[in-house]
């Protein structure tokens, strides 16, 4: 006998969770959220003035219908559509992203040898500790060691918090700006920078709004706050609750990270296989307006501490500076947040972003997980270990319930799509 019954049991209420929710033909269901408040990653902060996400979170709706389905189920908030302009700081010197296909503003000697080593990357003979079927390997294989160690192989060991031989080759997917020969040539004469987040869009209230459009569609009393999950029972599909309480389930839907999942859920594993970074996020909010023409900074400086400034009043239009700062993490690492808030104002000084500016407001999150380390071992035993959960009703999806790297929209397409076959047998 269990407290609660329900056909399908979704275990997380951010964008994942409640986009299934919202999809699904079927009122027999119930949202659980281990957190006081629905968003998970989405979350917005207002503080004195400032508006800031957790931490950047600008939606590039590929998908037409899934982009006007949540502007119809919005406040009249103004949403900005923003052309982006991004920048990397390199030496003092600040080019154009994708770093690859603007090596041509580098200082002329770095710019010989980038290009030189693209053009002769065939022949040059790498380290032997460098695996080609890695990340690291791909990196130098399509871009040389030029490109690659000045941008490319710091920068994203500074995200991944790891060392990228570990990752698999395509553990960034679609999402890295890959460029040819060709097209990095003809991008010196003509500049074509686009990417796949070229254009977004952000409600000027905080991605919150889009959270709350999900929501808006869900009966308040099928979600259930401060209500995680800390046991499943996969034989007879019974969830127990943090307060003691039992859920029983047909279908349970979650997007939790997926090796948390496995746990729950006693699936035996191998816990090294699924590793991840984390990553600690300053909000800082200033007195007056700093640099005006970027939307976003990389620094693949590893003397710098961050690895990207993003500016919400150059999006937002606001009067006053406000960032967000991300410094990837390990997740052993122990943070002191006085004192690595320090350090980014200190650092944010070194490269001339603040530049007397008093700060008048912060806010700091650690996002744990925020990036999931794609290897092949973690590929394979993703697969093969949710074929398992399956079998027993349970359905691990959304970026970090899947495993891998996505945009929020990916995680809405994912969720419905999986709701429509849902729908679509139970119509037969």
């Amino acid at each position: 006998m269990t407290d609660l019954q329900t056909r399908f049991l979704v275990v997380g209420a951010g964008m994942t969770g409640l986009a299934f929710a919202n999809f699904i033909d079927d009122d027999d269901l119930l949202v659980v959220e281990r957190e006081s408040q629905i968003g998970g990653w989405c979350k917005t902060v207002r503080r004195d003035g400032f508006v800031w996400d957790y931490s950047g979170h600008f939606f590039h709706f590929k998908h037409p219908d899934v982009e006007a389905y949540l502007r119809r189920r919005m406040p009249d908030d103004d949403i900005v559509t923003v052309q982006k302009r991004s920048l990397i700081h390199l030496d003092g010197h600040r080019i154009d992203f994708p770093f690859q296909k603007n090596i041509h503003q580098l200082p002329k000697p770095l710019f010989i040898d980038a290009l030189y080593d693209l053009f002769f990357r065939q022949e040059h003979q790498f380290d032997a500790d460098i695996d080609p079927d890695s990340f690291q390997g791909m990196l130098y294989e399509k871009f040389g060691e030029t490109i690659s160690e000045l941008f490319l192989v710091p920068y994203n060991e500074k995200l991944y918090a790891c060392d990228l031989s570990r990752l698999d080759r395509n553990a960034m997917g679609r999402f890295f700006p890959h460029a040819d020969l060709e097209e990095i040539i003809r991008n010196m004469r003509r500049p074509d920078n686009s990417s796949y987040n070229s254009t977004f869009t952000y409600p000027l209230n905080g991605a919150i709004r889009y959270v709350e459009a999900l929501a808006s569609e869900v009966p308040e009393e099928r979600i259930l706050t401060d209500a995680g999950v800390i046991d499943i029972d996969v034989h007879n599909r019974i969830a127990t609750l943090a307060d003691g309480r039992t859920v029983g389930f047909d279908h349970c839907i979650s997007s939790a990270p997926f090796d948390r999942l496995l746990q729950i859920t006693g699936i035996e594993h191998n816990p090294q296989v699924f590793t991840s970074n984390k990553v600690l996020v300053f909000n800082l909010g200033f007195d007056r307006k700093g640099p005006e023409d970027v939307h976003w900074i990389y620094f693949p400086q590893r003397e710098v501490c961050f690895y990207r400034a993003g500016f919400y009043d150059n999006i937002m239009g606001t009067d006053r500076m406000s960032l967000y700062v991300e410094i990837g993490l390990t997740t052993d690492a122990v943070v002191d947040v006085a004192s690595a808030r320090d350090e980014v104002l200190q650092h944010l000084r070194q490269v001339g972003i603040v530049d007397g500016h008093e700060l008048v407001a912060h806010h700091h999150v650690v996002l744990d997980p925020a990036y999931v380390h794609i290897t092949e071992a973690s590929n394979r035993a993703f697969d093969e270990l949710s074929a398992t959960l399956r079998c027993a009703g349970i359905h691990s999806i959304g970026r970090y319930g899947g495993w891998t790297y996505c945009s929020i929209e990916d995680n809405i397409v994912e969720a419905r799509a999986l709701a429509q076959r849902f729908n679509r047998l139970d119509s037969t």
